[in-house]
């Protein structure tokens, strides 16, 4: 099978395209034929060095995919069927073995369902930190991104009231996700004030863009705000939620899939490139620093 990896840290010139045995189903994993791979920072971290991983790695942490094989003790998947999960040893690849997975609503498409797992899961990990109540303010920075979208919707959908930041080319992406839209940049915290003069009542911050001492002064300290961005997090008092493999569960991508498959969510806008192109994709990213983009082999 046709496989990315990269057997060295460094820029995007590192992933190389070759040939690898198709992989073997363990126990409890499915095996798909991928039909659409996600690329995400955290692909990129880990191929940059900036995060550490044993090598040789396939980057990947989102497919979609037709199992074509099952391991034993696997009751809720047969061949044929669409699937939607973490890869285990990476995604970028023809074929890849998932642990974690569950059904692709026919409403999804299979580049809509790739761009789920990774960006709504960090949404639905934050919303669940805040736990945000109907009738309540919650403050997105970033909300026009991946994750802060999806937040956005989530919340707006169970009455939370959210003012969502980010640049000035996106605010009208923010409005039309229901929310109250304001720039980054200095005087964010009067221009929300503005916005809720009431104040707000949490603050997931989605993009970093060094938001959180704003987030802070909004607050009055640091009780419900979190980030999933901003590194200097710890110095400020700030939980960052990074996530583990203890929070993708199949419960996790039924409740986003059929968010999605229900309207309630839109997946990601994004980007089809072919599997070749993942250095491309991986320097387009760095270059942006948003964005979505999927793999299809």
């Amino acid at each position: 099978m046709r496989v990315v990896r990269h057997t060295e840290h460094g820029g995007p010139s590192v992933l190389t395209v070759g040939e690898a045995p198709v992989p073997e189903p363990g126990p409890g994993q499915v095996r798909v034929a991928v039909r659409a791979a996600g690329v995400n920072p955290v692909d990129v971290k880990l191929r940059s060095g900036a995060m550490r991983a044993p090598l040789p790695r396939v980057p990947g942490a989102e497919v979609a995919g037709v199992v074509d094989a099952v391991g034993a003790g696997v009751a809720d998947a047969a061949v044929g069927d669409a699937v939607v999960g973490w890869p285990v040893g990476g995604g970028y690849a023809e074929y890849a073995l998932l642990s974690v997975y569950a059904a692709k609503p026919d409403a999804l498409d299979w580049v809509a369902a790739a761009a789920l797992p990774v960006a709504g899961e960090a949404a639905l990990r934050a919303l669940r930190a805040l736990a945000p109540r109907a009738g309540e303010t919650l403050l997105i920075n970033g909300a026009s991104g991946s994750v802060g979208a999806i937040a956005t919707q989530l919340a707006v959908a169970d009455g939370v009231t959210v003012v969502g930041t980010a640049a000035p080319a996106n605010l009208d992406r923010v409005r039309a996700l229901g929310a109250a839209a304001t720039p980054y940049g200095d005087g964010l915290a009067d221009r929300v004030r503005a916005l809720a003069p009431d104040g707000v009542d949490a603050v997931l911050d989605a993009a970093g863009h060094g938001a959180l001492p704003d987030a802070i002064a909004l607050r009055g300290g640091v009780d419900r705000v979190v980030t999933i961005a901003d590194s200097a997090a710890d110095e400020l008092g700030v939980p960052f939620l990074a996530g583990g493999a203890e929070d993708q569960t199949a419960d996790v991508l039924r409740t986003l899939l059929d968010a999605a498959a229900s309207g309630r969510i839109t997946p990601p806008a994004a980007r089809v490139l072919p599997l070749e192109e993942a250095a491309r994709a991986h320097a387009d990213l760095e270059a942006w620093g948003s964005g979505k983009t999927v793999l299809v082999p």
